[in-house]
């Protein structure tokens, strides 16, 4: 999933961002920044910081100290020129439920110079709406809501798109249209800077991430380099659980992983019946399926799981809980 983004243009540099309410700071020196084509995850529990940052980012309120950057433009200095390249949508999308979809994108374009017909139309085709822009809003289900507002924030021809929480809400085939929508996104060149508390969406969806906690910036990077400092599981099925529990205990180099100690997605183990989860070296799972077959023991899947960003949230933060 990861692009080659050594070579790519800076489209956003956050740099040293800090907020303070009267005299309590809120956001503490945070940077990073998103790359041209790339979807970048910010990651943390509510209350973290996360939409607070977002504020900033398009200029809703002021930074105490730092600098924001958007493809060149300082928008502190330039917030016409900066925010001309941002298109948002920060919590829900809102739209006039008694208009059509179509009629609720001229009611936008009309806040924006040069928007004409045919670029709504092209956004409508962008988003896949265009069997459904002429019906009421009100009759749209949540997704298509989700795909409207993001219409919306593309009219301006933006390169950087920014979404607050964009699968809330949403049931699990809403968010996986959602997430192949914003690949599709990245791969035409635009540029998503995605908020979200759910590690898993942030795991599938993003290129890389800043994991945020208490107003401040705690790892930023691949979203695969930071999983792989975290444990990987090995998730055993088989049909005499018990005798594979007994087999495992106590060896030095096995780990028997509770069901209330581990931190995968309970989503990835709704397939498996009774699964043993356990903490072992990648090169000792052949060993181990060979044992259990000489015990005629019968196996029906044996998975290696990554560990969510969870795993590697409470790593980085020594047990802090998360969302």
């Amino acid at each position: 999933m990861s692009n080659d983004v050594a070579v790519k243009e800076t489209v956003l540099s956050v740099q040293g961002l800090k907020k303070s309410i009267g005299r309590k700071p809120i956001i503490h020196n945070v940077s990073f920044d998103v790359h041209a084509g790339e979807i970048f995850g910010f990651l943390g529990p509510n209350g973290s910081g996360k939409t607070t940052t977002i504020r900033m980012l398009v200029d809703l309120i002021k930074p105490t100290a730092g600098k924001i950057i958007v493809c060149g433009e300082d928008i502190n200095l330039n917030p016409e020129k900066a925010l001309a390249h941002i298109g948002c949508i920060v919590e829900n999308p809102e739209m006039y439920s008694f208009m059509t979809g179509w009629e609720n994108l001229e009611q936008f374009a009309r806040m924006q110079p040069g928007i004409s017909k045919a670029r709504i139309a092209e956004v409508v085709e962008i988003v896949g709406l265009d069997q459904r822009i002429q019906d009421k809003v009100k009759t749209y289900s949540l997704g298509m809501r989700q795909r409207l507002g993001i219409a919306q924030a593309l009219l301006g021809r933006p390169r950087l798109l920014i979404l607050d929480e964009p699968t809330n809400g949403l049931d699990p085939k809403g968010i996986k249209e959602l997430r192949e929508f914003i690949r599709k996104l990245a791969e035409d060149g635009l540029s998503l800077f995605i908020s979200s508390h759910l590690l898993s969406e942030i795991q599938l969806m993003c290129d890389r991430v800043a994991i945020i906690a208490h107003g401040e910036v705690i790892a930023v990077g691949e979203v695969d380099e930071l999983v792989s400092q975290a444990v990987t599981y090995t998730v055993w099925q088989v049909d005499r659980p018990l005798e594979v529990s007994t087999m495992l205990a106590d060896q030095p180099n096995v780990q028997i992983v509770g069901a209330d100690e581990h931190r995968i997605d309970e989503s990835l183990l709704t397939t498996i019946q009774d699964p043993i989860i356990t903490i072992m070296d990648e090169d000792q799972v052949a060993g181990w399926v060979n044992k259990f077959v000489a015990a005629g023991i019968g196996i029906q899947s044996v998975q290696r799981i990554a560990p969510s960003l969870e795993e590697l949230f409470l790593k980085l933060t020594e047990g802090e809980t998360i969302g």
